[in-house]
């Protein structure tokens, strides 16, 4: 595939661009030359018993005007990219023009985030326009992995509840937003065991949460959970730190289930999201984090 963008198409590509509008020319002054082919002006061919084909040159107009545009092209082909790789003497590119309209709307939007800059969390939460700018930021930038609710889905995490894989705090959520995070579990069959043995240490974690489970599988399975306390906890709470989620919990971010937790445990699990540090300014980040900062807050406050 990569030979595919060599500098030999590129080259081929600008060749075929340049011939294809010299063909044009030369086909231009063909089609004008005005060559007698029978005495009454007509090229010999009849059809339907009187209805004749007339030898006429193309007319001026319209000449001219296809060679405007043969010109026009060419003049095209020199000031921007076409030809090729040819950059064109204006040095116009997409990417350019794309940064300089994303540059012209946050130079735009600074008077609007100015006033929000230096607002604690609590403040923005309060703050029903701050809220509004952070749901249309939330609905543009996140909306498409944690849903139009925030509630999430598989492998996306509820961004409505208590529980925070690496910390609901301000600080840790524009963090979060800003250099995006990446989750990884190691496939751990080969330090638990064999079936029988990751069997059991799925019930085991089955009981940390009061889950339905086998009690005595989960009895046998404790022992060879110590493999997981690592990231886990002793206890299983977690460690936000790590990233790695409290099995104590009723929130199963990959499914819940002997059968969730026997593929977490055989094939482990890589989840990543996105930097949207490129994408958004500090002010957007810093009033974003705040506006998911409050759906947890309204979420446990509504909760009794």
């Amino acid at each position: 595939m990569s030979d595919f963008f060599s500098n030999g198409w590129s080259v081929f590509v600008a060749v075929v661009t340049v011939l294809s509008m010299l063909a044009c020319l030369l086909l231009l002054a063909v089609a004008a030359r005005r060559r007698v082919m029978a005495g009454d002006n007509t090229t010999g061919h009849t059809w339907d018993g009187d209805l004749t084909e007339l030898n006429n040159p193309l007319p001026r107009w319209w000449m001219w005007l296809f060679i405007i545009t043969v010109i026009f092209g060419a003049a095209y082909l020199a000031l921007y990219p076409g030809a090729g790789s040819r950059a064109g003497a204006l040095g116009w590119t997409s990417v350019g023009e794309h940064e300089a309209e994303v540059r012209a709307s946050r130079e735009a939007m600074v008077p609007v985030y100015a006033r929000y800059a230096a607002a604690s969390a609590d403040i923005l939460i309060a703050d029903p326009a701050a809220m509004g700018i952070g749901e249309r930021l939330y609905v543009n930038h996140c909306a498409a992995c944690h849903g139009s609710d925030a509630r999430g889905s598989k492998g996306f995490p509820n961004l409505t509840d208590a529980d925070w894989l690496h910390g609901g705090d301000h600080a840790t959520i524009k963090k979060s937003i800003t250099e995006g995070r990446v989750g990884m579990m190691p496939p751990m069959a080969a330090v638990v065991g064999d079936a029988q043995d990751i069997r059991n240490v799925a019930h085991y974690v089955l009981s940390l949460s009061g889950s339905p489970h086998d009690a005595i599988a989960a009895a046998s399975g404790q022992a060879k959970f110590a493999t997981c306390a690592a990231c886990h906890g002793p206890q299983g709470q977690g460690n936000q730190a790590l990233g790695a989620p409290n099995l104590t919990d009723t929130v199963w971010l990959h499914g819940w289930g002997e059968a969730a937790i026997t593929a977490m445990v055989t094939h482990g699990k890589v989840n990543a999201m996105p930097a949207h540090g490129q994408r958004l300014s500090p002010e957007q980040v810093h009033v974003l984090a705040a506006y998911v900062m409050g759906l947890s807050r309204s979420r446990t406050a509504a909760t009794p």
